[in-house]
């Protein structure tokens, strides 16, 4: 059996936490949804399909083959699609045709080796349809992700999941002396290098609580359960409140409710993010802190693919893209987007509720950022953690800077008119 991992074209209703990274690539609970995938078979995948021009940046990440529809030949094959949250105890038959729906959408499809070898197509997409049509169908009770706010709001019950999966509890590593678990012991995994410093609470009352191997909880930290730690993340006096993944190699202080932190970013000092998903490489700056409630408390708008649209729920905070910084104060309202490799600087006033990516914002104005000396900035700090950019990456930061460009360009434009209207030059 060949295990297929593929992203659909929903990926642009995720923008930004996917312009560097597939949709199977997105973390909810304590791992990737592709781990959950593999997870649930048994094995990585042997062949993924990402959209065209991030598959050469992928493909230095990954042992899988990327983009090859010869290599879906000679074996009984399972396609899966990527943003299927893969929690609870559904597992496709194996050895026989099958497709999984949820509405009109496939989750999953199963096929012989004989059916697969009688599909006829010139690229995966027609692959896919001829495999639906050839195959009975069935409805599945997975669930298909379908925007960022989907990843927040099915956090708590994934971290369950992982917790679960895990199949082991307990304090492996290092609990500090006036440290306390405040709940039930079982509903606590701490990795056998992991340390849980002294004055520091784990509370298990309402959900289980997964501290990774080489992860550190400073004195005075407070993370409650469902919470997951990842690897060789410090918690540093922070309120980690229920339903949060920090995901591994980050560094994060004060308030957090509800979030996700995908990877390699840091929130180190005070301030609230809530009901947000923050990607990769990203630093907060003391008191950057976002909304995530309406004081009329009625649904929050998000812009998705440059339209509005209602999330349908009263909870959501901000979406941050790789690589952007924020300063010192800065306040970001509920259903806010950032786009990726922007530089904020807080102006003591709300930002907008989609700034795009590659952009200076200041003084309540965007300005240009140039494209060498953002990656340059990029670079260094993937360079204190021992990361480095590699030539692929780059090639699809420069792919990204000009996908991105007419967004950016009007509100730069709109800028420098209103600029030159408060000096007298219009």
């Amino acid at each position: 059996m060949k295990l297929v991992i593929f992203e659909d074209a929903s990926y642009e209703q995720f923008y930004p936490l996917t312009y560097m990274r597939p949709t199977f690539d997105l973390r909810c609970g304590s791992t990737l949804l592709r781990e959950k995938i593999e997870r649930a078979f048994g094995r990585k995948a042997d062949v993924v399909f990402v959209r065209d021009w991030l598959r050469e940046a992928y493909a230095v990440r990954t042992s899988a083959k990327v983009n090859d529809l010869g290599a879906l030949a000679g074996d009984d094959l399972v396609l899966v699609n990527g943003r299927g949250l893969w929690i609870g105890d559904e597992f496709p038959p194996a050895g026989r045709d099958a497709c999984a729906m949820a509405g009109a959408e496939i989750v999953y499809a199963t096929l012989t080796k004989h059916t697969a070898a009688r599909i006829q197509a010139a690229d995966f997409a027609g692959f896919l349809a001829a495999a639906a049509k050839a195959v009975p169908a069935a409805k599945s009770g997975l669930k298909l992700l379908g925007y960022p706010w989907h990843l927040i709001e099915e956090n708590g019950a994934a971290i369950r999941d992982d917790f679960k999966r895990i199949g082991r509890s307990g304090v492996h590593g290092t609990l500090g002396p006036s440290a306390v678990i405040w709940g039930p012991q079982n509903q606590v995994y701490i990795a056998p290098t992991a340390v849980v410093e002294p004055c520091a609470v784990i509370d298990t009352q309402e959900g289980p609580v997964i501290i990774e191997e080489g992860a550190r909880v400073n004195p005075h930290s407070r993370i409650q359960g469902p919470a997951a730690i990842g690897r060789d993340t410090q918690v540093v006096g922070g309120k980690i409140r229920e339903g949060t993944t920090i995901g591994p190699v980050c560094r994060v202080g004060g308030e957090v409710e509800e979030s996700i932190i995908h990877a390699y970013s840091n929130k180190y000092h005070d301030g609230f993010l809530g009901h947000a998903y923050v990607c990769e490489w990203v630093n907060l700056g003391a008191l950057t802190t976002n909304s995530d409630l309406k004081n009329d408390y009625s649904t929050v708008e998000i812009k998705v693919k440059g339209q509005l649209f209602d999330s349908g729920s009263t909870k959501v905070g901000c979406f941050i893209g790789d690589h952007t910084k924020t300063s010192i104060g800065t306040l970001i309202n509920s259903g806010t987007v950032l786009g990726m490799m922007s530089n904020i600087l807080g102006a003591g006033c709300l930002l907008p509720k989609s700034v795009p990516s590659f952009v200076m914002f200041m003084d309540n104005k965007f300005y240009k950022a140039g494209l060498k000396q953002l990656t340059g900035t990029a670079r260094t700090a993937m360079g204190r953690r021992k990361v480095t950019m590699t030539p692929q990456e780059e090639a699809l930061i420069q792919r990204l800077f000009d996908l991105t460009k007419d967004d950016r360009d009007e509100l730069i434009k709109k800028s420098r008119k209103e600029m030159m209207i408060q000096r007298g030059l219009r």
